[in-house]
Formats: structure tokens, sequence, C-alpha cells
């Protein structure tokens, strides 16, 4: 029975080390495969880059020297005394030169060259180039990527080019053994073995860098036995299946090196963009030195904010390369003598526009799937104006800390969309007060009521009318009650909760009358309104109500824009875009978006309006522009909604259209109109980056025709009251006063004198 049960006990140990093994070998042809799988296709996911517009330089272009140096530093340039390599910049009297590095554009590659501009009154005067260019771009900015969950950011290189001597650092340094072992070093795990049965716990590691590699590739960084076996394993199966070569490029692309802000640095190829804005292959050895340096603790070693730390440890660094006999000493010596080198931490990185990127990313994913956007390394070439971009910013925080100051509340927000009219292009989006904040994106989400921001749709769905409606059309602003459907009335007030009698429809619009617009609106149909609306742009999301007349509807600032986009485009609709050409790594064009442009309106009747939208500007509730933008046409619309919870002003120059929209995110009181509130954050805006003022020429069919300012009927240039109104030709007033002139008054004196 003894013997039965030994022999019963041998078969359980053997099928159990069987088992044993058999599980052992199904781990290893796992890992194995899991190796192979991956590391011999597409190792990482590479995040999408996303560039801002292109500067343009030319001869007459509007640039002014702190603008171009704003760029400049944007593009992360230095500023030196006499050029000598790509990416430097030299400022002197009304002379810029700059040394560009060239850029692989969507269309063309733009050279590497050197430039000599002349700057005077904001307008580059002469432009001289080495390859005699006469408009050339700078290379676009990066703005901000579009990263994997856990905002891994890198820029992958070939082991060709990567710098011999770094190589030799970083091998020297990290893994002096790293050519004969095959994944693991035995003289390594006998010394942390040593150290950790002297600590009475895991304190120290053997890893190789191959280990390295594999530690943060598959890996977490946990400290287990369980975890540095299978750690070695896959070393070892990694060493079997690549070469040594293949095996340093990896680890040159994965390791990370840095962090900035939210995004991750890894691989040697962008930290050398990150730490000195220059590739790889231009960094002389003291800054190879460096980022070696940054493998041990990037955040313990990090140079802006621990340089004399990171200083010892980059000399430590060429020390240990002459010791290992890949340096020699005296190109070591000569190379601890320089400083850092990475000056003050650039601008770019800086720098975060998470609104606009948000935008960016919505209208992608109509094209794209989120897994391509974060792994396929595309380049994403936008219409964002970085200059543009910051007084938007600047100017909604400027407002808001000085209305603060008049004691309107410590909780007030805002938001900014701008866009060209020309094209539809968004060149800027502000989020909120911190435009760096990637928080709540009140542009594109919150959605508040638009109040009087609505009343140019109830005015062109009028002029759209000639025959009945015309600029001086005379409107009852006497109160107005409307009984609905279900018996409830509806009386809406003036701001000023007086009533103006009857008045010209175009004064009307101008000074935002409530009665005015509710009785044309209701008179006209809601049905007519919402078509408007829809041709504009907008898709209104509930049923049309009377209300709707005066803006008792919701609309982010982003739906607002494009209504307001379409007037500023004479009634041509064009949708709102943020992208311009999608590409794949090596320039190749995935997806262009080209202009997309419909006439909705004629242009009879978006011309009378837009002359009643600038009458806003110049006599009506925005006039106070006329002190903040003298001599400067624009036209536009305030917006101020129920208990001043929400304060808006919408419009447009020649060459920009921006709507800005200020409140609380309780929906509570402001304090604010908006003339007094958003109009003071659009009128910065367009004060600091709007050149050319709105040019609302009249169509063939318009005429000017004067009236009467009181009553709209047609009158002479010589009366008294006389105001020059244009009209569709057919339409001007048939009925006319008439006025004493000259010897008509002599005569009418002396005829009452007889009487």
């Amino acid at each position: 029975m003894l013997n039965k049960n030994k022999k019963l006990k041998g078969r359980f140990y053997w099928a159990l080390l069987l088992t044993g093994a058999l599980a052992g070998l199904a781990v290893m042809l796992y890992l194995d495969n899991t190796i192979r799988s991956t590391f011999a296709g597409k190792k990482w996911l590479v995040p999408s880059t996303v560039y801002a517009r292109p500067l343009e330089i030319y001869q007459g272009a509007q640039l002014t020297a702190a603008d171009l140096k704003t760029e400049l530093n944007l593009l992360g340039y230095h500023f030196v005394s006499q050029l000598n390599k790509p990416g430097q910049a030299v400022f002197s009297t009304n002379k810029v030169k700059i040394y560009t590095p060239g850029f692989q554009f969507s269309d063309e590659l733009e050279p590497a060259r050197k430039i000599e501009l002349t700057l005077k009154n904001g307008v580059i005067t002469a432009l001289n180039s080495d390859d005699g260019a006469a408009l050339l771009r700078l290379e676009p900015a990066v703005i901000g990527g579009i990263y994997p969950a856990h905002n891994e950011d890198r820029l992958l290189v070939q082991l060709s080019e990567v710098p011999l001597s770094l190589q030799k650092m970083l091998v020297a340094v990290e893994d002096a053994g790293f050519y004969e072992h095959y994944g693991i070093s035995l003289r390594g795990i006998i010394r942390a073995a040593a150290a950790n049965i002297k600590k009475g716990g895991i304190s120290q590691g053997a890893s190789t860098l191959t280990q390295q590699l594999i530690k943060n590739y598959y890996l977490s960084s946990e400290q287990t036995l369980s975890r540095k076996a299978q750690e070695a394993l896959m070393a070892l199966l990694l060493e079997m299946r690549f070469s040594k070569d293949e095996i340093l490029e990896g680890y040159i692309n994965e390791i990370y090196l840095g962090q900035d802000g939210p995004r991750a640095i890894h691989g040697f190829g962008l930290a050398s963009q990150y730490y000195f804005r220059r590739p790889l292959a231009d960094l002389p050895l003291d800054q190879q030195a460096l980022l070696v340096a940054l493998v041990r603790g990037a955040s313990y070693y990090n140079p802006w904010r621990n340089p004399e730390r990171a200083l010892n440890r980059r000399n430590l660094v060429l020390d240990i390369a002459v010791r290992e006999n890949t340096l020699d000493t005296a190109s070591a010596e000569q190379a601890k003598k320089q400083p850092l080198g990475i000056g003050e931490r650039s601008a770019a990185g800086s720098k975060r526009y998470p609104a606009y990127l948000d935008l960016v990313r919505r209208q992608l994913l109509r094209d794209y799937k989120v897994e391509d956007l974060n792994s396929t390394g595309l380049s994403i070439f936008t219409h964002f104006d970085p200059l543009v971009q910051e007084s938007a910013q600047s100017s909604l925080k400027k407002v808001l800390t000085k209305q603060e100051s008049a004691g309107h509340g410590a909780e007030l927000e805002g938001a900014v969309v701008v866009t060209s009219p020309n094209t539809g292009a968004v060149i800027a989006v502000v989020g909120g007060r911190d435009g760096s904040y990637a928080g709540f994106n009140r542009a594109l989400d919150a959605s508040r009521q638009v109040g009087s921001l609505i009343k140019p749709a109830v005015y062109l769905t009028a002029l759209e009318q000639p025959e009945v409606y015309n600029l001086a059309t005379p409107l009852s602003d006497d109160p107005f009650t409307l009984t609905q459907g279900n018996g409830r009335q509806w009386s809406p007030k003036n701001y000023d909760k007086k009533s103006h009698g009857e008045v010209l429809l175009y004064k009307a619009l101008a000074n935002s009358y409530n009665q005015a617009t509710a009785r044309l609106g209701n008179t006209i149909g809601l049905d007519k309104i919402s078509d408007t609306l829809h041709r504009l742009g907008a898709e209104p999301r509930d049923k049309a109500l009377p209300s709707l007349t005066l803006g008792a509807v919701d609309m982010a600032p982003i739906e607002v824009a494009q209504i307001y986009q379409t007037l500023s485009a004479d009634g041509f609709y064009t949708p709102l875009m943020t992208i311009n050409s999608v590409t794949k790594p090596g320039g190749k064009v995935l997806t262009r978006y080209p202009l997309q442009v419909e006439q909705r309106f004629e242009a009879d009747s978006i011309y009378l309006l837009r002359y009643a939208m600038q009458a806003v500007t110049h006599e009506g509730t925005a006039k106070a522009l006329q002190r903040l933008l003298p001599e400067f046409a624009v036209a536009g619309k305030t917006g101020t909604t129920n208990d001043l919870r929400d304060s808006w002003f919408a419009g447009f120059s020649g060459d920009m259209m921006a709507v800005v929209w200020l409140g609380r995110d309780d929906n509570k009181n402001t304090g604010l109109t908006g003339s007094s509130g958003a109009l003071r954050v659009w009128a910065d805006i367009f004060a600091q980056r709007s050149d050319l003022p709105v040019q609302n020429l009249p169509p063939q069919d318009i005429i000017i025709s004067w009236v009467d300012r009181d009553s709209g009927l047609g009158s002479q240039e010589s009366c008294d009251n006389a105001l020059p109104v244009p009209f569709i030709n057919g339409f001007q007033p048939q009925e006319e006063i008439r006025c004493s002139r000259g010897v008509d008054k002599i005569i009418d004196w002396f005829s009452d004198l007889i009487k």
C-alpha cells in the first residue's frame, strides 16, 4: 500500500511538473507572439499634429515687428545677433533677418532660406530672400495634437538619424554591456540581488537597456518578482527576434524624456525639438549629453526647474562616456564648458488652445475614426490664427477683470468665436476666461438665449418683401399684446420701459425696440423667420413661439457665428470650417477641405439689412463703437437677455467676423447689457486685429431717395427733416410731402401776413 502511494505521488509530481512546463511554454509562446506582432509592426501610437495657418510674407503685407516676434517666438525661434542656423532671427531698427528651416506643406515643400524684411508703419515695405522668392510662408506653428488616451507624444526617428556619439553615450551610461548580453545581465542581477538582500526588499533593479524597453513598452513599473521575471523572459525573447540596432532604435523612440503640460514627451526625436527646437541630427555633443542625462529622471533633472542638477548630471554623462572609452577626453572637456543651451522655455511649449482644438477634433470625427487620429501620425493643417487668438484671449480676460473691479462679481465668464467673412474659416476660439484651460468649452457648448442677436433675421425676412417693407417703412412701437393659442397673453416691453410711437424700420433695428420687432415678426410670420434662420445657417431645436422674434431661443456662440458669417459674406452661406487639409506622414494629402459657397439671399435685401446693421453701430445700441473704433466702419448687433443674464455682441468688418458672449455659468444677473459688456471685448479685438472696414457696396438695383425722417414719406434733399435712405429701385416712396423752400417760404410768409 505504501509503495502504491509513493507511485501515485510520483505520478502526481510528474504530472504537476509537466503541467507547469506546458503552462510555461504557453506563456512563453504567448509573450513571443506579442513581441513579434507588435514590435515588428506599428510599434507606437503616433498622435496627429495640428498646425496653425502659416504666416505669409510678401511686400505690402501688413505686419508689425511685435507681431512678427510673437509669431517667431511661438515657432521656437532663437533671437540672436547673427544668423548661423535655421530657426534663428535678428531684429534691428526697421529690419528683420530670418533663417527659416523649411517645411513640407500639403501643397509644396517650402525650402530653408534666409530672408530680410524691412518693416515700416506696420507694413512690409521690402523683402529680400536668398533664392529671390517674392512670396513665402513661415512654417506653421504646432498648436496641439490629438493624442492617445495616455497623452504620449513622440517624433519617430530612424537609427541612421541619431548621432553616433549620442548612441555611444546612451549605451555607456545605461547599459555598457549592451552589445555583449542577450537581454539580461547576470553580473547586474547578482549585484542587484546583493543590494536587495541588504535592504530587505526590492530596492535596486538589474535592468539592461533591453529590459528597460520591455518595461516601458509592455509592462507596468511595479517592483515585484513576478513582474521582473516576466521582464527578463520578454527581454530574452526580444533579443532572440530582433537585432541590437532595432532594439536600440526602439529604445530611442520609446523612452520618456519630459512633460509638457498634459503632453508626455517620449523619444529623443521629440525631446530634441522640445528642449532645443532643433532636429536631433543637428545637436552638438553637450546637448546630446543633456538628453542622455534626462533618461535617468526627466522630472528630477528638468533643466528649467533644476538647471544646476541637470548640468551636473550632463557632465557626469560625459565623464562616463570617457571612462567607457566611447568619447575622448578633449571633446568631453570642451562639451562640459558649454551652458545648458536651452534658454528660456519656448512659448511653443506653454501655449495651449484647447477650445480651438476641441472644434478641430469634432470636425475631424466626421471623416476619421478616433484610432486613426491618435495613432497614425497625421498632419492636420488648420485656419487657426495665433495672433488673433492671443488678442481674443487677452481682450476677454482684460474686460472681465475690469468688470469685476467695477462690481459685477468675480464669476463672469465669456466665449469668443472669430471667422473670416470671405471663407467661413474659423480663425480663433476662446472657450472661457482662461483660454489655456481645457475645461468646459463655452464657445461650443454653452447654449444660452441669444436675445436681440436674432433680430437681423426678423428684419431680413421683412426686407425680402420689398413691396411691403423697406428701411423707411413706419413701424409701431406702441405697447403690443399677443393672445396665443393657449389663451395666454404675451406683452413684450422695451429695455428702456418706454414706447416710441411710429419709428422707421431701420431705426427699430438700430435701437433694438422690442415692441416694434415683436409686432413686425408676428405679422410677417414665424414660419418665414424660421426659414430665414435656416438659410442663414441656424438649426432651431424648438418649436417657433412668438418670443422667437426677440431671441427667446438657445444657441451656443458657434451657432450664432454661423448666422453672422452668412450676413458678413453678403448672404452667401459657407459652412464654418477649421481644417484646410489632412496629410499622411511624408506629405501625401488624404483630404482637402475646399471652400463651399451657396448664395441664399438676394444681394438687394442683404445690402439693406447690412445698412441697418451699420446704423446700429453709429446711432443705435452699439454707438459706443464710434468712440472705441473711430472712423472704422463696422456692422453688428447687441444682444441682452432678460434680467441681464447674457451679454452678446456679434458683428463684422471687411476682414473679420466675431461673436462674443459674457455671462455667468449659474445663469444669474451679470449687470451687463450687450453694449456695456460683450461689445467692449469685441471692440478691443477688432482694434488690434482688423485692418479692413466693412465694405457695403450697393448692388445695381439700389438707389438713394430722400424721405422724411419721422413719417418715412418721400421728401427732398433741401427739406429740414430729410434723410437719404437706400431703396430697391421701383420700391422707393411714391407719396411725397412738400416743404417750403426759398421763394416758397417768402410767399407763404406773405400769405400768412395778409390773411
